[in-house]
């Protein structure tokens, strides 16, 4: 199945195309539109026809969560969409609510971080020709459930625990979807607690 495909019939694409088409108002802007909160979030998208040069001066922080996106490069993705609007996440769990959110743009590549790679800052690959570890006993980036990316195979199966599975993307994304519910729960009182902390 191909990747545009696979992203329109997944049971949580289907359910968020229904209510954006009973919320129209909701809908995101077809035309890239890029503008900055008050705490220096990206918002929407921008057109970039080179995403991959200054990557992170461009795309410093994911947009859904806050994080530094270049503390997070073996786990960060970049989506290139058809109409070259660019998203920049910290992780999968990120990138899919990008792809949840941006139902009428088609991804042209999705780039994720080889967690492979030698060096602090790992390279960005096209994340279709690379195998992912899900691995339930190493927490991951907004996620119990580690999904690391590796362009080589060989060293995806080396890094594989003994309860962990290699996957390809869409089999990533599909596990990321699954997990989000709980993850969000999770993350949400950490947060809380965070809060809870900083006011005693």
């Amino acid at each position: 199945m191909k990747r545009r495909d696979f992203l329109i019939t997944t049971s949580t694409g289907m359910l968020l195309a229904a209510t954006q088409s009973a919320n129209a108002e909701m809908t995101m802007p077809q035309s890239p539109m890029a503008w900055t909160d008050e705490n220096g979030l990206a918002r929407f998208l921008k057109t970039d026809t080179d995403p991959l040069t200054n990557e992170f001066e461009k795309y410093p922080r994911c947009p859904y969560c806050g994080m530094m996106r270049k503390m997070f490069s073996q786990t960060r993705h970049l989506i290139v969409y058809e109409d070259d609007a660019v998203d920049g996440t910290c992780s999968l769990h990120c990138a899919a609510i990008s792809l949840a959110l941006n139902l009428d743009r088609m991804p042209k590549v999705i780039y994720a971080g080889d967690a492979g790679a030698a060096g602090e800052v790992k390279p960005l690959v096209d994340s279709a020709a690379m195998t992912y570890v899900i691995d339930p006993a190493r927490p991951g980036t907004m996620t119990a459930v580690s999904k690391y990316a590796y362009a080589d195979k060989a060293q995806a199966e080396a890094a594989a625990g003994p309860d962990a599975k290699l996957a390809d993307f869409d089999t990533a994304l599909v596990d990321a979807y699954n997990g989000m519910a709980q993850d969000t729960i999770r993350i949400r009182k950490r947060r809380a607690e965070r809060r809870a902390r900083a006011g005693n």
